[in-house]
């Protein structure tokens, strides 16, 4: 066959193919649809569940059992993306109502993860059988081929309650992502029938009814008044709270006891809010916390901070929501696929799309239960009608040759072949006008059917049939009709799995500590050359002068207030707080200083340590390894920023000498190739901390800088060199930008 090449642009493939992508995760992966507030892993895990039939009357069977099945009939996307939905579905403490009853290690609420699927078990919970899964039967939603159209799955699933309210969602698509709180199912459900009785009603009419989110672990709500905001657009932020409560001690002591925890802290967040409080602890900003333990259990929430005697609770409090993560926001934004593309709903849109699938569901219901009475008073009839003529009956069975014979004639009238007893019972037999199912019934029917008491059985049969025709026609003419079965439906649900509200709503100002602040006062900078800083006092450094200034690599004195500057030879600039550092007495080890910063002991090398304030009332002079020189205002370096970039440097170049310059005379520098070049400090231009800076000496191709030293005039330095002491003051002055004088040994 030949081939046929079609020319298109590549830009228009490139697009139409990303497009198509795009779609595809969005629609069928990572949104939830606003029918049944299901992505599609869970639709499918919740409807292979069904189908093996693992109920909640029935017993567990293995995960790994039920996400085979799941990849294999329906998600061929990878085990690990099914057991994650199954986990989650499973998880109370995420889900405001949990759709899968799982049994064994299923995780916690702290960040533990849920044991290997081989290991767990699940089956249904009631409410998801009951309300998400029932009358599959009476065609109440469509099916579609799967993958590979062996199998047939259900488009969406008959969902009675809004789904996408109660249990949440959140999920990244391509180019957005959707994040809906959990909120309470008695409150989503009488919002439902609000609005079902009043059309009209606005979003601030329903939240008479749905108050806001109610999350699973509880928490406090603070911004009542922006909730209205965020239900009418789809999109904002909800401050929410832990719980904190003050459990007195005797001696008068308290401990403050957090019971419920804001909904983002779930999972590993917890043991960063232990860490956040410890931090606090360690730099002698939270002074009244002696001690810190977590005492969750299966029973709930409980995390004690212990207490000093006399502590200021309140400041305490609100010290933790400022600095921690016990006040969080949750950010909002109610993104689901409706009819087929991805929208931002508002809280009366998704009670709309909502009822109107309701409405779209329960037709669908009544009219095959419809169809089933219609069906059943046809052949009911027929009965009756048989047992009328029942004697006419026997006698054409008798007299036929074969099933087709009488049942030609029971419905067509139809007597050739046939033999009769009478004329008159052939005349009666052409008169016969049965259906086609009705011919089959009575030919289907036993004999003990024909005693009197299972005639009037099938009678009062029979007038039960018609009743329920009267009342289905009547739900399905009738608007008024529909809507007050689909509340009685909502109304059972409610009483059967309602439960109270755990998150409080309400307006809350902002939390406001005052931080006790720091008594200035002066103290001495320890760091040894292994990088081990810490501080001491001013008084116990001036009796051990001489040893410190023996066993420590860089010492000076600054202020407790202060920040110390660390300089590198890769031209990064970091600090540290002098409050990080430890107070210690002499013997102390400290710590190690590339803990408190971003220095990376590793891969850089320290050339300069200075405090802040001696940084910004001096000038840094900068050499690198290719011989640049600049001198740069020490203004430059008072940012907020932990880490800066010092200096610009060319590609594969690297500092050796980075120093306060202000006291200093002279400039020396030392080459690999032995040259060393003294001129004037004067002669170093003043650039910019952006800049690359000028040349300070010549050098050959492959010679490099190895060293640079500031001098003063007054005071003699000595180096070793080559197993030679030199005295740096003593060599020839020269000028900047020259080759300087060769040293030979």
């Amino acid at each position: 066959m030949e081939g046929q090449i079609i020319r298109t642009e590549y830009s228009e493939v490139m697009q139409k193919s990303y497009i198509d992508y795009a779609m595809s995760v969005i629609v069928s992966r990572a949104l939830p649809d606003v029918r049944d507030g299901l992505k599609p892993v869970q639709r499918r895990t919740l409807y292979d569940m069904y189908e093996l039939g693992i109920r909640y009357d029935r017993p567990y069977r293995k995960c790994a059992r039920i996400v085979g099945d799941t990849m294999g009939k329906y998600h061929p996307h990878g085990d690990s993306s099914i057991y994650d939905a199954l986990v989650v579905m499973a998880q109370d403490f995420k889900k405001g109502q949990a759709l899968v009853d799982g049994h064994g290690n299923f995780g916690s609420i702290e960040g533990d993860g849920a044991a290997a699927m081989r290991y767990t078990e699940a089956r249904l919970e009631k409410i998801t059988q009951e309300v998400y899964l029932s009358d599959m039967d009476k065609n109440v939603v469509d099916f579609m081929p799967n993958f590979d159209e062996t199998e047939k799955e259900p488009v969406v699933l008959p969902v009675r309650v809004p789904n996408l309210l109660l249990n949440g969602a959140d999920g990244i698509a391509v180019g957005m992502a959707t994040s809906i709180p959990p909120h309470n199912l008695v409150e989503i459900v009488d919002g439902v029938k609000a609005y079902m009785k009043n059309n009209e009603i606005s979003v601030k009419g329903l939240m008479r009814y749905i108050k806001g989110p109610d999350f699973p672990t509880g928490g406090i709500v603070i911004n009542k008044d922006e909730l209205l905001k965020i239900y009418e657009t789809g999109s904002g932020k909800i401050k929410i709270r832990g719980k904190v409560e003050e459990e007195k001690l005797k001696g008068g002591k308290v401990n403050l006891v957090i019971t419920e925890i804001p909904y983002p802290m779930v999972g590993a967040n917890i043991g960063k809010f232990l860490n956040d409080v410890a931090g606090l602890v360690e730099s002698k900003k939270a002074t009244d916390i002696v001690d810190i333990s977590n005492q969750s259990s299966k029973e709930g929430i409980r995390i004690v901070l212990e207490l000093k005697k006399g502590a200021d609770v309140e400041n305490l409090k609100n010290m933790l929501y400022k600095k921690t993560r016990l006040e969080d926001t949750f950010g909002v934004n109610m993104l689901a696929v409706a009819d087929g593309r991805p929208e931002t709903l508002s809280l009366k849109q998704i009670i709309e799309h909502h009822v109107d699938f309701q409405f779209e569901v329960c037709t669908r219901k009544h009219q095959t239960l419809l169809n089933k009475e219609l069906e059943k008073k046809e052949i009911q009839e027929g009965l009756i009608k048989a047992c009328d003529v029942i004697d006419l009956i026997i006698e054409i069975l008798r007299g036929s040759k074969n099933q087709k014979q009488v049942k030609e004639c029971l419905v067509n009238g139809v007597t050739e072949g046939i033999r009769f007893k009478t004329k008159a019972s052939e005349k009666a037999a052409k008169k016969l006008c049965f259906t086609q199912r009705q011919a089959t019934a009575i030919l289907e029917m036993r004999l003990y059917k024909l005693i009197g008491l299972e005639i009037e059985a099938l009678m009062a049969e029979h007038e039960e049939t018609l009743k329920n025709i009267a009342r289905y026609e009547e739900i399905l003419n009738n608007y008024d009709a529909m809507a007050q079965v689909i509340m009685e439906d909502l109304d059972h649900i409610k009483k059967a799995y309602g439960r109270k509200r755990r998150t409080v709503i309400e307006n809350r100002e902002e939390a406001v500590f005052e931080e006790k602040k720091v008594e200035e006062a002066e103290v001495c900078f320890l760091m040894d050359r292994f990088g081990y800083a810490k501080t001491l006092d001013k008084n116990t450094y001036e009796r051990n002068k001489e040893t410190v200034h023996g066993e420590y690599k860089y010492v000076f004195t600054c202020m407790n207030t202060d920040k110390i500057c660390l300089f590198t030879n890769k031209g990064q600039m970091h600090t540290v707080k002098v409050m990080d550092l430890p107070l210690t007495r002499l013997r102390d080890k400290g710590v190690p200083v590339d803990n408190l910063s971003n220095f990376l002991s590793a891969q850089e090398e320290l050339l300069c340590v200075s405090s802040m304030e001696a940084v910004k009332n001096s000038h840094i002079i900068f050499v690198t390894k290719s011989g640049m020189i600049k001198q740069v205002p020490g203004t430059e370096f008072d940012v907020i920023k932990r880490t800066i970039a010092s200096t610009k440097l060319a590609e594969d170049d690297e500092l050796v000498l980075v120093d306060l310059c202000d006291t200093m005379d002279y400039v020396v520098l030392q080459s690999h190739d032995g040259y060393f070049l003294r001129f004037l400090k004067e002669e170093v231009p003043e650039k910019k901390k952006a800049a690359l800076g000028v040349r300070a000496i010549k050098m050959s191709d492959k010679d490099y800088l190895e060293h640079g030293y500031l001098l003063e005039s007054r005071m003699e330095y000595q180096i070793g060199y080559k197993e030679k002491q030199m005295i740096l003051n003593k060599i020839k002055l020269g000028k900047r930008d020259t080759k300087g004088t060769k040293v030979r040994v």
